[in-house]
């Protein structure tokens, strides 16, 4: 029987298809997508030997070694997986690195198990990505980015969220953008983030939308790095400037990078240990800007921030947070801030505070303007 096969790359990421990812977890790990799942043919160890037996005597020993190893109890727990991922989706497809053996293999022994036909996609990951990627290249030619800018802890990421056909580059890249920007959970690879910006482009352009809301960013986000013509077509775009008082932007800032980060410790890891992260991780970005800082200033800060833990660990109280947080955005933030809009007044379309600023957004969203 001829097992089915899909070349439809544009449907698979339009209609978020699940994905079984049968590559080994290095692989995976290197670059996936949004919605795959990786339940490998293979593992890590169990690759490596396999490329060893290849290099030093051809692919028919090696796919032979593939067979020696992957037998038995490890057969039938791979294929058990895979299974129960076709059911959970049985709208889904499986791939591999070029949709070749190793894809025809796990679709052949998932049938012969379970008489599920589940297709495999042609070419693997490798023309899944090759897509993505021209794709990303067709989309930095079309889309009208409108830039939203503003001083550190307006608001941007808020307003984002409020307007329709925004693209969130810090929710993709899973970082706020700042040197206080980690999560509590490590950001994706690069060639994962660009997977997942290219299918929200692919997304946004099949919805019609040109005129896109995004975040003044830099030309890196944490560790990940925009796409040149991506980055090249966000300076070169219109810039609507989100204003803010000083407390507000320290109440927002409060909000996000203690009382959110803080959430997000615990919830991975338990309340006191996710507290020790939390602070460890606070502690450790703003050593990372030290010299940036100053070695006084840099001491000041930190003594303030490690009296603010403390007794937000003893008590619960975040207050004391205030303190640190507006000398940052005072002494580091916003000098730089003003650098940087004065080289860009003549993009400057609108300004204004949060209610101004999202009004204006939808006025121009409604016409495309």
């Amino acid at each position: 029987m001829d097992l089915p096969v899909i070349d439809d790359y544009r449907r698979l990421f339009l209609e978020e298809v699940p994905l079984l990812d049968v590559r080994a977890p290095v692989e995976f790990a290197q670059g996936a997508f949004p919605v795959a799942e990786n339940h490998p043919l293979i593992d890590d160890a169990e690759r490596h030997e396999i490329g060893i037996r290849y290099a030093e005597l051809g692919q028919e020993a090696a796919v032979e070694l593939g067979y020696e190893l992957v037998r038995d109890t490890a057969k039938a727990e791979r294929v058990a997986a895979w299974a129960a991922f076709a059911r959970r989706h049985p709208e889904g497809a499986l791939y591999c690195f070029r949709g070749g053996m190793r894809s025809k293999i796990s679709q052949q022994w998932l049938y012969e198990a379970t008489g599920i036909a589940y297709p495999r996609v042609q070419g693997g990951y490798k023309a899944l990505r090759r897509f993505l990627l021209q794709e990303l290249e067709h989309a930095a030619r079309e889309i009208r980015p409108l830039v939203i800018g503003g001083r550190t802890g307006v608001g941007k990421t808020r307003i984002l969220a409020r307007v329709e056909s925004a693209l969130d580059l810090e929710r993709l890249a899973w970082h706020r953008g700042s040197a206080f920007g980690r999560h509590a959970s490590p950001q994706p690879s690069q060639i994962a983030f660009e997977n997942a910006l290219s299918i929200a482009l692919l997304r946004h352009h099949a919805r019609g939308n040109r005129l896109l809301p995004v975040e003044d960013e830099s030309r890196a986000i944490g560790s990940r790095h925009l796409p040149p013509l991506i980055y090249d077509a966000l300076k070169r775009a219109p810039l609507v400037v989100l204003e803010a008082s000083l407390e507000e932007r320290v109440q927002i800032t409060l909000e996000e990078y203690v009382v959110e980060a803080l959430a997000e410790h615990r919830a991975l890891h338990g309340p006191d240990a996710g507290f020790a992260s939390w602070s460890a991780q606070l502690l450790d970005s703003l050593d990372r800007i030290a010299r940036r800082l100053g070695g006084g200033r840099h001491q000041a800060v930190r003594s303030a921030m490690t009296e603010a833990l403390e007794q937000h660990r003893q008590s619960g109280e975040v207050d004391r947070h205030r303190a640190w947080i507006r000398t940052l955005l005072v002494d580091y933030y916003d000098p730089m801030y003003d650098y940087q809009i004065g080289n860009s007044r003549d993009r400057v379309l609108f300004s204004g505070d949060a209610a101004a600023v999202e009004a204006d957004l939808r006025r121009r969203l409604a016409a495309n303007v």
